[in-house]
């Protein structure tokens, strides 16, 4: 087939599948996938008219040249023992959170080669961020390879070494959730003094979006951003003054420190 295989069609697989297919990356007739018996292969086999496995070693025969692990972490260990065998000399990408290389390796020794990958949920709509890292050096066709297919998903970066992927889980793997729970406190905060609930949910919503597309758009440091809307003695200085006397900055790099050290945890579960 020399295509790519998925193992798991939830919704980060459902992007990379659908975006390698929009940019005619790869035909329909080069992409696979199996899940477990929860319905999401069916599904996504159905919307986009890619091949579909009823497990992975019936995947496997069509023998991709990369296999996309998108499966729930603790699925790794229920794959079966033959797969050492089926995947030898293929590329594997991880794109499941807490794996390490090691743990890869284990279970595919005879991998061409091992990819380990952290993207995040705005993957799901092309505007995401990854970070991954090789096993080994890799050939140069397969950097090309496994950059069009992380990058189906946003922008994506190598990583110098292993530890810089727990580093990117704490910033921009769970980083989406920091800003929505910021959108949660503005929408409350709105609330809070005095408007409208549903006003106030429009608000929060609409000033994350679109403070987002200015950073994006203007190419200025946030900071200079903030700082062309802060007047002196303005109400957003009160406001800033505010956050720095509760050490906001200092919330935030403890709570990223928090996510960092879990992630170890978890890769070394």
């Amino acid at each position: 087939m020399n295509g790519v295989g998925f193992v798991g069609a939830g919704k980060m697989v459902s992007a990379i599948v659908k975006s390698l297919l929009h940019s005619s990356s790869f035909r329909k007739n080069e992409l696979i996938c199996c899940s477990a018996n929860d319905g999401t292969s069916e599904k996504l086999s159905e919307e986009t008219g890619i091949q579909r496995a009823d497990c992975l070693e019936e995947m496997l025969e069509t023998s991709p040249e990369l296999l996309v692990l998108g499966c729930k972490p603790q699925q790794l260990a229920e794959l079966p023992l033959h797969a050492s065998d089926a995947t030898a000399g293929m590329m594997i990408l991880s794109i499941m959170a807490g794996i390490t290389l090691e743990r890869l390796e284990a279970v595919f020794p005879k991998a061409r080669n091992l990819v380990r990958s952290m993207p995040n949920t705005p993957g799901q709509i092309g505007e995401g961020v990854t970070g991954y890292l090789f096993a080994q050096s890799p050939l140069p066709e397969d950097a090309q390879l496994i950059e069009k297919v992380l990058s189906s998903l946003g922008d994506a970066y190598v990583v110098g070494i292993e530890s810089d992927i727990d580093r990117v889980t704490a910033i921009s793997g769970s980083g989406p959730a920091y800003l929505f729970e910021f959108a949660c406190a503005l929408e409350k905060a709105a609330i809070d003094i005095g408007l409208d609930p549903g006003v106030a949910e429009k608000l929060s919503r609409q000033t994350i979006v679109g403070a987002a597309k200015l950073i994006e758009s203007s190419g200025l440091h946030p900071e200079e951003l903030r700082n062309q809307v802060t007047s002196p003695n303005g109400t957003t200085q009160a406001a800033l003054e505010s956050f720095s006397s509760s050490q906001l900055r200092e919330i935030v790099t403890k709570a990223a420190m928090a996510a960092k050290n879990r992630s170890i945890e978890l890769s070394n579960a």
